[in-house]
């Protein structure tokens, strides 16, 4: 790898494009959009990833051989990672545990050192990511801590880079901008330019339900007892030094159900693939746009391509079992199947399909057992029935004397002995099955359902605590 020349990618990091919004509801106003999203790394953080390590290098404090380290929740990570790793420097990111899958991936793609903590502490405590990567910087040798919380060149790269950018997009016509704050990097630094360039410009804080944020511009105060939410990398249980709030005129506090279901009606509308944080600022822009009686032009960010959230927000299973994508209730065993058959969730297999093709699926799926379907006679008139079920153990019992039983069909080795589930036997019935160290399989003579498994139940009990 030649090291002694600038990565061209850099020079791609910045001037991105700014659209207006043209098929939600906006109201009497124009929203328009900064496409962050477009930058290398796919989000606004590689500016400040940029802007943060190209300070260390000038005044020191990172040096050849050097070690990144930083605390994120995965795209000041990804900037940085983008930006060191291309440099040559070793990267080493703690990240909380809610992150993305994608975001850990591409993390590693890049090169970077991913640590893992949790997500449900919170400052002081010793696997509070923040604290966790300041001791690994303390411990380290030749490391340079990030620190994007507390590092001027975070705000910097917004004031000198983002915010004029903007500004020149807009014809120098813009009366708001909705924002949202982690690190309060981005407010601060667009707070600083527009303080000079158009003192009357409102900053609109969207806020996820659970961060104390909204509260302490409105009242001065942080009373509340932080919650969690789950969409990322905006929302704080404390107020970030860098934070500059003063030209917050507005807030709203803005649900996980909410924030998921406009970054979904947003890429449905306007073909525009957002993150989640995306989503609680285009649901914040649009409930201002919508409240206002005169005309005006406001611009949000879109933060970070959505790509990085498929298996999260854009997967209806995961937004069915985090209780965020809304199902009709029937009022029985239905409420607590998974991946129901009628919406085409169940991932099966036939009879006469081979064992490896009922294994590549489980894998793909990410599931230990599939239910055998076969279709009925054609003058029963019902489909496809459950005759069986296959699960990881069957096909390795069969497989491991020889693997060219791969090749044989899964009637060979599935369970065909297997016990129904009427949706109205109860939730005492179910839990027996499963007590058993059975799956349960919900079936009556109008068809098959789904599968009940243990995370099944136990995700439906967490649920009903919310």
């Amino acid at each position: 790898m030649n090291l002694s020349s600038r990565p061209a990618v850099l020079d791609l990091i910045g001037n991105t494009p700014l659209i207006e919004v043209t098929r939600l509801d906006t109201g009497c106003c124009q929203l328009f959009l900064k496409l962050e999203s477009q930058n290398p790394g796919g989000s606004i953080k590689d500016r400040i990833g940029l802007s943060m390590i190209e300070a260390a290098e000038q005044d020191g404090r990172l040096q050849t051989g050097g070690i990144v380290i930083e605390a994120t929740a995965g795209n000041t990570g990804l900037g940085l990672a983008l930006v060191a790793c291309a440099k040559g420097y070793r990267v080493i990111l703690v990240v909380p545990d809610k992150m993305s899958v994608e975001k850990i991936q591409h993390l590693k793609a890049l090169g970077a050192e991913v640590h893992m903590t949790r997500s449900d502490v919170g400052k002081g405590h010793p696997e509070y990511y923040q604290d966790y990567a300041a001791r690994l910087a303390r411990e380290m040798p030749g490391a340079f801590y990030a620190d994007q919380f507390n590092n001027p060149s975070n705000p910097l790269a917004h004031e000198q880079s983002t915010a004029p950018e903007i500004w020149e997009q807009c014809g120098h016509r813009l009366d708001a901008i909705v924002c949202g704050v982690g690190s309060a990097g981005t407010l601060t630094g667009l707070t600083r330019f527009f303080r000079k360039a158009q003192p009357e410009l409102e900053f609109v804080l969207a806020d996820p339900k659970g961060s104390i944020l909204a509260e302490y511009v409105n009242t001065g105060k942080i009373e509340s007892t932080p919650g969690s939410w789950a969409v990322e990398g905006i929302g704080e249980d404390f107020v970030p030094s860098i934070a500059d709030l003063s030209g917050v005129r507005h807030t709203y506090t803005i649900s996980d159900e909410e924030s998921f279901s406009s970054a979904r009606e947003l890429v449905r509308a306007e073909g525009i693939l957002g993150g989640s944080s995306t989503g609680t600022l285009v649901a914040a822009a649009l409930r201002y746009c919508r409240e206002q009686s005169k005309p005006k032009r406001v611009v949000t960010i879109v933060c970070d391509t959505g790509t990085r959230y498929l298996s999260k927000m854009y997967n209806d299973n995961w937004m069915h079992d985090q209780g965020l994508l809304k199902r009709e209730l029937l009022g029985d065993l239905r409420d607590i199947i998974g991946r129901r058959y009628d919406e085409g969730s169940v991932i099966s297999v036939a009879p006469g399909d081979t064992l490896m093709t009922a294994f590549n699926r489980m894998r793909s799926a990410e599931v230990s057992q599939l239910p055998v379907m076969e279709a009925e006679a054609e003058e029963q008139g019902r489909g496809q029935h459950v005759i069986g079920i296959i699960d990881e153990s069957d096909v390795l019992l069969k497989v491991a004397a020889d693997a060219a039983h791969f090749s044989d069909p899964v009637s060979s080795t599935m369970t065909s002995a297997i016990e129904k589930l009427a949706p109205t036997a109860g939730v005492d019935a179910l839990r027996s099955t499963l007590a058993r160290g059975l799956v349960a399989i919900i079936a009556d003579g109008d068809g098959f359902y789904g599968l009940i498994t243990r995370f099944d139940l136990l995700n439906h009990l967490r649920r009903s605590l919310s």
